[in-house]
Formats: C-alpha cells, sequence, structure tokens
C-alpha cells in the first residue's frame, strides 16, 4: 500500500511494509519502489541463506543414509519411504537455491519486481518441501528405532508443530495485522 501526502521527498512515496498499511517498525519508513524491491531482494537472500543451510545438511545427511549397514536393513515400506523423503530432499533443495540461480541469469534485466515475486514463491514453496523432508526424515528414523505407530504419532506431532509455527502462526499474525487500524 502506497500513501503520499505531499510532504515526502520528489519521487519518494510512502511505503507501509505490511498489508493492512502498518509499517514493519515503529517508525515510518520512506523508500521509494526500487528501494523497496531492493530492500525485498535482501531479505529474500537472507532467508535464503538460512534455508539453504538447513535443507543442505539435512539432504547430506539423506544421501550418507543409503551407504550404512542399517539402511540394508530396511524393509520396503522403509525404502520407499527413504527414496521420497530424498525426492523431497532435492526438490527442497532445488526451490530454496533457484532464487540465486533467477538472480545471476536476470541481473541488470530490469526484472527485479518479477524475480523478487518469483522468489519469494520458491521460497514458500522450498519451505513446504523442507518441512515435508523433515518429517518424512523423522519418519524414517523413527522407523527404524521405535516400535509400530508410535513412529507416526511422533512425526505426526511434529509435523503439526511445523505447521503451527511455519504456516499458521504467519497466517494469523498476517490476517490479525490487515484487521488492525492503521494510526
Amino acid at each position: 500500500m502506497s500513501v503520499t501526502d505531499g510532504s515526502e521527498r520528489p519521487g519518494v512515496e510512502h511505503v507501509c511494509r505490511c498489508p493492512g498499511g502498518r509499517s514493519d517498525t515503529s517508525d515510518d519508513v520512506e523508500e521509494s519502489p526500487r528501494e523497496r524491491e531492493n530492500r525485498r531482494w535482501n531479505e529474500i537472500l537472507q532467508e535464503t541463506r538460512v534455508a539453504q543451510t538447513g535443507v543442505q545438511i539435512l539432504f547430506g545427511f539423506l544421501l550418507s543414509l543409503a551407504f550404512t549397514p542399517t539402511f540394508r536393513e530396511l524393509d520396503t515400506p522403509g525404502r520407499a519411504l527413504y527414496v521420497a523423503t530424498v525426492a523431497l530432499g532435492a526438490l527442497a533443495t532445488a526451490s530454496l537455491i533457484a532464487p540465486v540461480s533467477i538472480h545471476r541469469f536476470l541481473s541488470g534485466q530490469r526484472m527485479k519486481d518479477e524475480v523478487v515475486r518469483t522468489a519469494g514463491r520458491l521460497m514458500v514453496l522450498g519451505m513446504v518441501l523442507l518441512a515435508c523432508t523433515i518429517g518424512c526424515t523423522l519418519l524414517l528414523i523413527l522407523h527404524v528405532v521405535l516400535p509400530g505407530p508410535l513412529a507416526t504419532t511422533i512425526s505426526g506431532v511434529v509435523m503439526l508443530w511445523f505447521a503451527l509455527c511455519w504456516y499458521v502462526l504467519p497466517f494469523r499474525l498476517r490476517q490479525q495485522a490487515n484487521r488492525t487500524p492503521t494510526l
């Protein structure tokens, strides 16, 4: 949402950073559309760095599992779960690293708005895939360690917690910001 009242610098509009017109900070922030896109891009890069580290460590761990003695003892459903988990990890890795590749190929093409929007969507998709990878990894490990349905129950509870922290909470905060009047 953009608002100008004539008191801002020429060519710079007041841009509220949150849905519903509220600012991310207690101070009003003035930024041009270009500054806004640059800030959003820098935020995406920071988020990407955090997520990439996690997904790369997890993916490396998953790849190494196939070479352990315990892996040879996995039953057919366990192996199928492993294959699905590795595939999810590869998809999450691709989605979370894609913004860097997109930026590199499109740098200087005056497409920052499109790059930021696409990178944001890939980050969300990557986080969904990462959560699924973590859930399947947990289920795979607990399937080896715990008997019967206990592994599934624990994995389900952990995935519910991921859903609450990663998706429900941000969604609720966004809804709350949209309902709060701008002062």
